[in-house]
């Protein structure tokens, strides 16, 4: 198998929820540092324009969105699973729950004004501008919530999840990790590693103590890599055999023809290539760049939207 090459940066939130599987899984990978904010050409080159952080790279396949690339690892290592059979449906829909209600109410509670310097830094008034300027691109015209609402709706969640570790359950859905726990815990992880907004979590301490439990995975074995590497390596390598997919038609599109890939909600920068795989939970489009070469970008179905490119 090819090195797993992971592209991300320390405090993305995402980026910890797949560090923390591979210590989970026990899988060596390869940590390529990329910038937090836009420009970012050498991830560019690599995804056509998907600008949301993490990353994964498996020789010249490019595997966007973490739902995804949990599922890409949970084939490459099936045990310890993500997916355990009793709920395996369970797990995959309270993940996606973490990873959109619960983390969006998490992020609009953390990013208040004295909680800045804690998550950034210490960044210029110049950098600040820039990051604030590239994270209003991201989000467009997407609803904002206020501090208070944050904080109560939070706090609401918190009580609902400290409930289901209630009698001394290992995990959220019983003794066994599922995909369920990393996608709560990533969330709950941006906050309490920020001291000014971090004692939220102390009214709960079944959740603060299935937190280390989660944290004890750590991230296994990883050795540093350039992003020029990387994009050595894509460009020498050739993409996994799309025809193993089977095509599942939804759209009216053939295979071949050229469209355009972008998330539903936020982040809305599309990426354009061919049809390469169709199939029931995922779309990856083939496209051609001067650095990376010939690469194939995949996507999940949910969260995702497809149309032919103009």
């Amino acid at each position: 198998m090819s090195d797993i090459i992971f592209h991300h940066y320390p405090i993305s939130p995402f980026s910890e929820k797949i560090r923390l599987i591979f210590g989970f899984k026990q899988l060596k990978w390869k940590s390529v540092m990329i910038p937090s904010i836009l420009p970012k050409p050498d991830v560019t080159a690599l995804t056509g324009g998907y600008r949301r952080t993490p990353v994964m790279q498996i020789g010249a396949d490019i595997y966007c969105d973490t739902a995804l690339i949990a599922d890409v690892l949970e084939k490459l290592a099936p045990t310890p699973s993500l997916y355990p059979a009793p709920v395996a449906g369970l797990s995959r829909t309270l993940a996606q729950w973490a990873d959109t209600t619960l983390f969006w109410t998490a992020i609009a509670y953390t990013f208040q004004p004295s909680a800045i310097s804690g998550i950034l830094g210490d960044v210029t008034p110049e950098q600040m501008k820039a990051f604030s300027a590239d994270r209003a691109a991201m989000r467009a015209n997407a609803p904002r919530m206020s501090l208070p609402e944050a904080t109560g709706q939070l706090k609401e969640y918190l009580r609902r999840l400290e409930d289901m570790l209630v009698g001394g359950s290992s995990f959220l859905l019983g003794e066994q990790a599922s995909i369920a726990d990393f996608s709560v815990y990533h969330a709950l992880w941006f906050a309490r590693r920020v001291p000014a907004v971090a004692g939220i979590l102390d009214a709960y301490p079944n959740l603060l103590a299935w937190m280390d439990g989660i944290a004890a995975f750590g991230h296994h074995q990883f050795d540093k890599m350039g992003s020029e590497q990387a994009l050595e390596i894509a460009r020498s390598a050739t993409p996994a055999n799309a025809a193993e997919y089977a095509f599942v038609d939804t759209h009216g599109i053939a295979l071949g023809e050229r469209v355009s890939v972008m998330p539903t909600d936020y982040a809305l920068d599309p990426v354009v290539g061919e049809l390469a795989i169709c199939s029931d939970n995922q779309i990856a489009v083939q496209r051609s760049d001067e650095r990376a070469g010939v690469v194939l970008v995949h996507f999940p179905r949910v969260g995702f939207q497809m149309k032919r490119a103009d």
